[in-house]
């Protein structure tokens, strides 16, 4: 029981300190189109760069302080572990109280709704379940 609230408080722990997280940027990428279209994290290493220094103005340097409580780094919000299911034949080995499935995306509809069925007898959620009517 005890285990459990400490997980919920963890998690919302994590929510909390996420939501103050900023999204990092490379450097300049509001100033040059090609880091605009695809902005991911860059280190900035220049010796006189502004942004490696850390002056006023400019954004923030992923560093250690940002991350989340250990217990729960990889869980899914629910708190429950995550797993990428291909098959229907993988769904014996997991725990339906402590996984949560993610169908592969390469996975066909008539195994994605074989997947689908055999999950919801066994009493696993599913976490990006599609609609029947979605497909049609």
């Amino acid at each position: 029981m005890s285990e459990n609230k400490d997980l919920e408080k963890l998690l919302e722990l994590r929510k909390k300190l996420k939501s103050k997280k900023p999204e990092f940027l490379r450097h300049l990428w509001w100033k040059k189109p090609k880091f605009r279209n695809d902005p991911k994290w860059r280190k900035p290493k220049g010796t006189d760069n502004k942004m490696r220094l850390k002056k006023k103005g400019y954004p923030p340097l992923v560093e250690v302080g940002y991350r989340g409580p250990k217990l729960v780094r990889g869980l899914h919000p629910s708190g429950l572990k995550p797993v990428v299911i291909h098959d229907p034949k993988e769904l014996d080995r997991l725990d339906p109280n402590m996984h949560i499935l993610y169908i592969g995306r390469t996975v066909g509809l008539r195994k994605r709704i074989e997947i689908m069925r055999i999950a919801s007898e066994k009493g696993f959620k599913v976490a990006n379940q599609i609609s029947l009517s979605q497909k049609q």
